[in-house]
Order: structure tokens, then sequence, then C-alpha cells
């Protein structure tokens, strides 16, 4: 790596500083907030005016706002962004870390699709594949995925149809899969049993987009053997920060 230049990360740090509060700011809170001194304050936010980066907040003079290009920047970003793509990298990441499969899954009606997956470096035989669809009920992703949908658009989505298992363990009755569902909200991850696949269960977490709506869920699948109190504790948080760090990835600012 090069060497940084302290002018453009003095930049940075100043535009980063307008991601707390209320978004406005004046040179004096920037200065002590950057412990920068004021003549270099104030060149660098003339600068950033001048190049449209920032502009000054007409209804409360000596303060300033982001401006449009950091809106066009994001934006140009924004239309950039392949989530398969950028799935199967934060899920590569996570599988290198545990060396158990990951999967990133979206939700489609009452089913999943799995747009990417990192196979473990154990031989475990399992259901998914990327592409492949599979009902949501049944799936650690899945279950994440409904849970975030309001009590309306859940009935609307299942009414006239009869929840059909994967195994032995997966949830077919209606009531019992609301109560998982709300249990899941409070938990903020989902957990599956060997409800999709009698050898597997998953833990799994949700990945948001830059506007914070959840698009998709990402998931650890552990053969049932090595499925222990510790182990599920383990992958939930490891399985959470691939989620926030593929929702980083997707310009969401998750607050840690």
């Amino acid at each position: 790596m090069g060497r940084l230049v302290p002018a453009v990360t003095r930049a940075f740090d100043i535009l980063e500083l307008f991601l707390e509060g209320d978004g406005t700011l004046s040179a004096p809170e920037i200065t002590r907030g950057l412990q920068l001194p004021r003549t270099t304050t104030h060149e660098l936010v003339s600068t950033l005016t001048a190049r449209g980066y920032l502009v000054p907040v007409m209804e409360q003079p000596g303060r300033y706002r982001l401006g449009v290009r950091t809106y066009q920047l994001g934006s140009r970003y924004a239309e950039q962004l392949d989530l398969a793509a950028e799935g199967h990298q934060v899920a590569r990441e996570v599988a290198d870390t545990c060396g158990e499969t990951v999967h990133v899954a979206v939700l489609e009606d009452t089913d999943v699709i799995y747009i990417a997956k990192v196979d473990s470096t154990h031989a475990v035989r399992m259901v998914s594949a990327a592409g492949r669809r599979l009902p949501a009920h049944c799936t650690a992703v899945g279950k994440m995925l409904l849970a975030t949908l309001p009590e309306d658009e859940l009935d609307e989505r299942f009414e006239g149809r009869e929840l059909t298992g994967m195994t032995p363990h997966s949830l077919t009755d209606p009531d019992a899969l609301r109560a998982a569902l709300a249990e899941i909200r409070i938990l903020g991850v989902a957990v599956e049993q060997q409800e999709s696949n009698p050898d597997v269960s998953c833990v799994a977490a949700p990945v948001r987009d830059g506007s914070g709506r959840v698009v998709a869920a990402l998931s650890v699948s552990v053969p049932a053997h090595r499925w222990t109190e510790e182990r599920e504790n383990e992958l939930t948080a490891l399985a959470a920060k691939g989620a926030d760090r593929l929702s980083e990835r997707l310009g969401h600012r998750v607050i840690r």
C-alpha cells in the first residue's frame, strides 16, 4: 500500500463526521471533533464546498450539510452493486473463518432462493445449492426473512397454502410457525434444527440494503453431530457479523 495523503484523509474524516447527529455541522464543531487546526478546517471545508461535497445550510448560517456530489457517488455505487457477487464474497470470508457451509438467500413468495453458497471443508450432504428454491418455513434463512414481514403480508402469502414439511422436524403448524417468527423478531437471528435436512442445523441473520430494508439472509450450516450449544453460540455471532458485513457492502450503516 502506498503512503496515505494526510489532507485527503482529513477531508474524508470531515465527510464521515456528517454521518452522526442531525447531519449538519459548523466549522468549530469539525475542528473540535477532529482536533484540527482552525485554518486547516477552514481550508478543507472551503474545498469540499467548492467541489459540491458540502453545502451551507441556508437557514442555519455557519453550518454545513452533505452536498449533492456525495449523493451522486452513493447512487453510482448502489447501481453497481450485485447482491449475489457481494454475498458470495462475504460467504467465502465467513466459511474460511469457521470451516462450515455458508448460504445467502432471498425471499420469493413463500420460498427462499439461494443466491450464494460456499461449501464446508467437511464432507456433508446439503439439500441446498445456488439457484435452488426451498420452502421458507423449513429453513433458517427463510424463517429469518419471513420474520421481517408484517403480519398482514404473512397472511396474504400463506393464505390457502399447506405448510409441507421436509423432515419430521419441519414446522407444519401455522401457529407454531408464527410463534417461531415472533421469537426470531425478538432475538434478531433464526435457528433451524434439522428442519430442511435431517443431518444439518443452521443459524441465520438478516442482511439489509442502504435503505435499511431486509433484502436477504446469511446462514451458517453445521452437521447435526457437531451442533452443540457452544457451537450454536459461536456461529450465531459469526452469522450476525457476516450479515452485518454484507449489509455494509450494500450501503447499510451498521451501528455497533
